[in-house]
């Protein structure tokens, strides 16, 4: 028997509630109070029945403050789960911009069109199921597309739908390469801390299979750009080997033969908005947060103006340099997982040059959403554009009677001699959009990933964002839905299994946490992760020191603190965000 102890105003007898369980299940005997809801016993019994640690019976009435820092989507994630329980939760998120999404961006394209365009995020899988999920509770659907991709050009040019030249020639890498993965996926332990230029020499690959094939398939699969050589082999291996993740079946004549279903988004601008307006929580626009200062008796936060509020908890859900940079106070952890993590600035550039495209890409116009280069000169550089026209819906019902909308993305300003940008005419140029991207090279799952664990809920903080576990909108959603079960929301979707099964593994990978404590399956297996994963940390920051004593400081560095959330944010050449 639970017994929950709910405050009341001066004079009145202390109200209790008795919420009896057994099983799965919670009944309830109202004592004094036949106010409470069965929403509010729900959750009582949801925070009696979890690793949740929280004094909810002494502050029932008086909601929880709780301040999410971000409004992408993890903040948005956290907001709509925390903003089911609003009787418990008191929510405000502060973003430094006008509108939410964050690295998920609408523009408009009314002169040009008459229509929109998002950039930043294209679309999804339809494995995204806590996306889909969220998208489906506010009225969104989303519009199925098969992928289709051109890579390469000229002799290097191959698809996932025809065969190639290129194909043919890298056969026997093709055909083997089936096997390496296998390999990788068995020792994935291993594996994580080697990147897959690495293995893939040591195994004897070719130059051309590597940098003509692998390699952009993996920039174009993770957003890697042109880290992509540094990209651990493991994560590699998920994309054709885990049940649940991989997108294509290994071919060992073409490597990929499949044409996939994916998603588009709608309106993302609009997609954010509404779920956040729903959300209940208190919405602040352009209002960056300047320090976070925690203390035994509460967090103070204050914003760019010198203005202060106290909170009970704060969700990180910006990047994990912003947060490292308002804190004021950061413990050594936070400082070795979140300081490892780097970010590079790269150019979105939405045009309509059509010549540009035919003569740097492979373009096929009726078929091709994605399409991918090497540099010449260079040929582990990469550059990646969609056909927008062959893609998002809005534009797919223009594309007969306007030019095709294309996106150009140019990665990491440091290669700029690179770049081919300025061979596209400057009059085709609608928007250029800097975005500023996290890459997950073998040290990002070496250095940042194994320590997660050790920094959420600490000190009642918790960090939300893609960068936690591995760079998808879907695993930004599910950390946002993380920090806000770890704060007592129960979990949403659970009538969904899939969504269900990657849920739990991201609790129990990035939070060290079961769904249930108990004699249960997921007890047991947290306690062996628990001392693996402890071991894996121990390992991995000695590795580290090693690692950063035989690299130059600016190498270590590269990539952070370039655009701290309390800093200067790169000026966008069109909108100003």
């Amino acid at each position: 028997v639970i017994r929950m102890r709910r405050t009341v105003p001066a004079g009145n007898r202390p109200q209790q509630i008795h919420i009896s369980t057994a099983g799965s299940m919670w009944n309830r005997t109202e004592v004094d109070e036949p106010s409470v809801s069965d929403q509010e016993c729900q959750l009582v019994y949801h925070l009696a029945m979890t690793s949740v640690s929280w004094d909810g019976g002494e502050k029932l009435g008086m909601p929880r403050r709780v301040l999410i820092v971000g409004s992408g989507a993890a903040g948005t994630a956290a907001a709509f789960s925390l903003g089911k329980h609003p009787k418990v939760f008191d929510v405000e998120i502060w973003d430094r911009n006008a509108v939410p999404g964050g690295v998920a961006c609408t523009a408009s394209l009314e002169e040009q069109r008459g229509t929109y365009v998002n950039y930043g995020v294209q679309g999804g899988t339809p494995t995204y199921r806590n996306t889909v999920n969220i998208l489906s509770l506010h009225g969104f659907t989303t519009d199925p597309v098969h992928m289709m991709i051109s890579f390469g050009k000229g002799k290097t040019a191959w698809t996932n739908y025809d065969d190639s030249d290129l194909t043919k020639r890298l056969q026997k890498d093709i055909a083997r390469f089936e096997k390496t993965l296998k390999l990788i996926n068995r020792f994935e332990a291993l594996f994580i801390f080697l990147p897959i230029s690495k293995v893939l020499k040591w195994f004897g690959y070719s130059d051309e299979f590597m940098n003509e094939m692998v390699f952009p398939l993996t920039a174009l699969f993770f957003g890697t750009g042109n880290q992509t050589p540094d990209v651990s082999s493991a994560i590699m291996a998920r994309v054709f080997l885990d049940d649940d993740l991989r997108l294509f079946d290994y071919d060992s004549d073409r490597l990929l033969s499949q044409t996939p279903e994916m998603f588009a988004f709608p309106n993302l601008e609009e997609m954010y908005e509404t779920i956040i307006s729903k959300s209940g929580a208190k919405y602040f626009r352009n209002r960056p947060v300047k320090s976070v200062s925690r203390h035994r008796d509460g967090i103070v936060v204050t914003d760019k103006e010198g203005g202060k509020e106290w909170f009970d908890d704060v969700i990180f859900a910006c990047d994990a340099e912003t947060a490292l940079g308002i804190l004021k106070d950061p413990s050594f952890m936070e400082k070795q997982t979140l300081g490892n993590v780097r970010y590079f600035n790269d150019l979105i550039v939405t045009h309509e040059d059509e010549d540009y495209m035919n003569k740097h890409y492979e373009l096929h116009k009726e078929k091709d959403q994605y399409l991918v280069r090497t540099d010449e000169s260079d040929p582990t550089k990469i550059e990646m554009s969609f056909d927008l026209s062959n893609y998002q819906p809005q534009l797919k019902k223009i594309r007969d009677e306007k030019q095709h909308v294309f996106q150009t993305i140019f990665l990491d300003d440091e290669n700029q001699r690179f770049w081919t940008f300025p061979k596209i005419k400057t009059e085709k140029v609608m928007y250029r959009h800097w975005w500023r991207q996290f890459s997950h090279t073998w040290r990002h799952f070496a250095f940042s990933v194994p320590l997660m664990r050790y920094i959420q809920g600490k000190r009642n903080t918790y960090y939300a964002g893609a960068y936690t576990l591995v760079n998808t909108h879907e695993a930004a959603v599910m950390s946002g839905l993380a920090a806000a079960y770890r704060l007592g929301a129960p979990y949403p979707f659970d009538h969904d299994a899939l969504a269900k099964k990657q849920f739990n593994h991201y609790l129990m990978m990035i939070h060290g946490k079961p769904r249930k404590y108990g004699c249960n399956v997921d007890t047991l297996v947290s306690g062996i992760l628990a001392v693996f994963m402890g071991i894996f940390a121990f390992f991995s920051m000695i590795t580290r020191a090693i690692v950063d004593r035989t690299e130059t400081t600016s190498e270590t560095r590269r990539g952070f603190g370039k655009a701290v959330y309390n800093g200067q944010q790169m000026a966008d050449d069109s909108t100003g965000r």
